[in-house]
C-alpha cells in the first residue's frame, strides 16, 4: 500500500521513514512548516540519527498540501492536537483527501478521533498508540530514541470491528516497518492508558524540565505516579473505559519505560522549552474532564494542568533549560 504522512515532525518522520526504509513502502510527507518542508527539499532529504549516533540524510518525497496530487491507500496523521482542526480544514481545501482512504493516528492526547471522523467514514478510522520517543531538534532534523526494534505501538479501529482486509495490511506493513505493532479490540481503553501514562511522565518532566531517566532518580516517583493513575483510573471507571493495563503496570511501566528513555524528555517538555503551547489540556486535562462528567473530581490532574499553564506562563521571564542530553558527559553533573 502507499502512505501519506500528513504532519512532518518527530513521530510523521518516525512512522514514514521507517515505512519508507524497513518495509519498503511508498510514502509521501505532507506539511505545513514551511522552514521544515524548505530545509528538506534543501538538503535532498530529512536528517535522521538514532540515539544520537549513525546520523544520515533520507530522501523523501515533501509536498505543502496544496501542490499534492497524490492518492495514498492511508493517511498517517500526526499533528498537535491544538494545530489538527486547522490541518484538516487546509487539507479539505487542498482536495487531498478521497473516499476510499483509511487514516491512522496514535497522536498524544486525545480528542483527535472525533475531529478526523469529519473526513473519514467511521469504519476507516484506525486508532493507535505508541510507545516510541522521538526528538524533533529543528528543521528537516529527527532522532529516533531507544534501540532498533524495542519499537511498541497498539492499534484498534475506531467502529471496533475486527480488522478488515485494508486494517490488516497496515498492520502488515507496521511489522515489516519494525514499529512492534500489537491489536487491541477496544480503541478508547487501548488510547486512554497511553494518555493515563503521558500524564505523568510527559507533565512531570515538563514541570520539572527533566529526562525521564532524572524523572526516576527520585524516591517519592511511585507515590507521585500512584496517586495520578489512581484518579485517571477512577474516572475511566466511571465512564465505563476500561484500560488495557492494571494501575500496577501503569505504576511499573513509568520506572521501565523511563529506565528505556533515560536521556529523553517527553514532546510535552520538546514543545514547552520551544516556546509553542504544551498539549496538557488533551491529557491531564482529557482525565479531569472525564471525571467530571461522571461525578468525581480529578484534583490532583486539574492541579497539574493548571502548574504547567503557569510554567508556560513564566517563560516569558526566563527560558527553559537546554537539553542536558546534547551536553558533554563531564558537563552534567
Amino acid at each position: 500500500m502507499k502512505y501519506g504522512i500528513i504532519g512532518a515532525g518527530a513521530m510523521g518522520m518516525r512512522y514514514g521513514v521507517m515505512l519508507q526504509e524497513n518495509a519498503g513502502v511508498d510514502v509521501d510527507f505532507i506539511d505545513t512548516w514551511e522552514p521544515n518542508v524548505e530545509k528538506i527539499r534543501e538538503q535532498g532529504g530529512v536528517s535522521v540519527a538514532r540515539d544520537h549516533e549513525n546520523r544520515r540524510i533520507i530522501p523523501i518525497n515533501i509536498y505543502y498540501p496544496e501542490e499534492y496530487a497524490g492518492h495514498p491507500d492511508v493517511w498517517i496523521v500526526f499533528k498537535k492536537q491544538m494545530q489538527l482542526a486547522d490541518e484538516i480544514e487546509r487539507d479539505t481545501k487542498a482536495g487531498i483527501f478521497h473516499d476510499d482512504q483509511y487514516c491512522f493516528s496514535a497522536m498524544n492526547g486525545m480528542g483527535h478521533f472525533e475531529k478526523l471522523e469529519k473526513v473519514f467514514p467511521k469504519d476507516h478510522i484506525v486508532c493507535g498508540s505508541a510507545m516510541i520517543a522521538t526528538r524533533m531538534d529543528g528543521p528537516a532534523n529527527v532522532d529516533f530514541m531507544g534501540a532498533e526494534g524495542t519499537e511498541v505501538m497498539h492499534m484498534a479501529r475506531y467502529n471496533n470491528e475486527k480488522p478488515d482486509a485494508t486494517v490488516q495490511g497496515i498492520f502488515d506493513d507496521f511489522t515489516a516497518a519494525k514499529l512492534g505493532p500489537v491489536f487491541s479490540d477496544e480503541w478508547q481503553g487501548m488510547c486512554m492508558s497511553k494518555v493515563v501514562f503521558n500524564a505523568v511522565t510527559n507533565t512531570l518532566c515538563t514541570m520539572f524540565e527533566m529526562q525521564m531517566g532524572q524523572f526516576i532518580e527520585y524516591d517519592g516517583v511511585r507515590a507521585m505516579s500512584e496517586q495520578l493513575f489512581n484518579e485517571a483510573f477512577d474516572a475511566c471507571e466511571r465512564a465505563g473505559i476500561h484500560l488495557i493495563e492494571t494501575r500496577q503496570e501503569e505504576t511499573d511501566s513509568v520506572i521501565t519505560v523511563s529506565q528505556a528513555y533515560k536521556y529523553h524528555y517527553p514532546s510535552m517538555y520538546q514543545d514547552f522549552s520551544k516556546g509553542r503551547p504544551t498539549e496538557v489540556d488533551y491529557i491531564n486535562g482529557y482525565i479531569a474532564k472525564i471525571g467530571r462528567e461522571h461525578d468525581y473530581v480529578c484534583r490532583t490532574h486539574e492541579f497539574v494542568v493548571h502548574e504547567v499553564h503557569m510554567a508556560e506562563m513564566m517563560r516569558k521571564y526566563h527560558q527553559p533549560q537546554g537539553n542536558v542530553a546534547d551536553q558533554p558527559a563531564e558537563a552534567e553533573a
